[in-house]
């Protein structure tokens, strides 16, 4: 049995065409649907890629302030170091007080002292290998031409002390008394001599005898070979 279509050809193009019209719309959607996908992940993307640009110049700004800082606190750190070693360099290394306590120790109350100097004194063989001497108790600086200035570096100190004694057994003594002591070494009696005293506590009566000394010492508190160590360690760098 033969079917009979009685669709017009014009309706049958026209469903075709509506049916190619919808596939069209489908995929034209589905594609702005990607489109819209892929621009909500792109706008994501540079969003986070932006947010992270921005930490990083934060980083690279508060690194650049933490280098300036560390580089100003490392130039201060330098320039310390360099008042440290002047400071390590003009001091004297030698307690003043303890030295005149101990010397107003060792002498006897009949002894009237009149003089106690301190002098520093280059080692032997160091520095030229001559004995120039300086204050010892006073801070370095400059001097005009004539005037003494500090020495620094590897440096002993020398005591002089002179005064008036009873008698020359009591210089005697008092010398004795100098190289018994840890403070002291090298004790040498300058001069003793014999002379009229004034009233006081050498002389009970006026124009009686005294005898007027001088002893010369240096403090004990120093280590020549330690010198020549810490002056061949010096050499040593400065040639490296």
């Amino acid at each position: 049995m033969r079917e009979i279509d009685f669709l017009p050809e014009w309706y049958k193009s026209d469903k075709r065409r509506q049916a190619g019209y919808r596939t069209q719309y489908i995929v034209l959607g589905g594609l702005l649907m990607v489109i819209m996908v892929w621009n909500f992940v792109a706008g994501y993307s540079v969003a986070r890629a932006s947010a992270e640009l921005v930490h990083l110049r934060l980083q690279r700004t508060k690194a650049e302030d933490i280098s300036k800082e560390f580089t100003g606190i490392k130039n201060k750190v330098t320039e310390l170091q360099k008042k440290t070693d002047v400071l390590a360099a003009i001091d004297s290394r030698i307690n003043i007080a303890a030295v005149l306590a101990e010397i107003s120790f060792l002498m006897d109350e009949k002894i009237v002292l009149g003089k106690v100097e301190f002098t520093s004194e280059k080692f032997a063989g160091i520095g030229g290998g001559e004995s120039n001497s300086g204050s010892a108790v006073r801070v370095a600086r400059f001097e005009p031409a004539g005037k003494e200035t500090p020495l620094l570096g590897d440096v002993r100190f020398k005591v002089v002390i002179s005064g008036q004694a009873p008698s020359g057994s009591e210089v005697a003594n008092l010398v004795c008394r100098l190289e018994d002591s840890p403070y002291f070494s090298q004790v040498c009696p300058s001069f003793s001599q014999n002379r009229k005293a004034k009233a006081g506590a050498v002389a009970a009566e006026e124009n009686s005898q005294a005898s007027e000394f001088e002893i010369s010492c240096y403090l004990a508190n120093y280590s020549q070979a330690k010198a020549y160590s810490a002056k061949s360690t010096q050499n040593e760098r400065m040639v490296k």
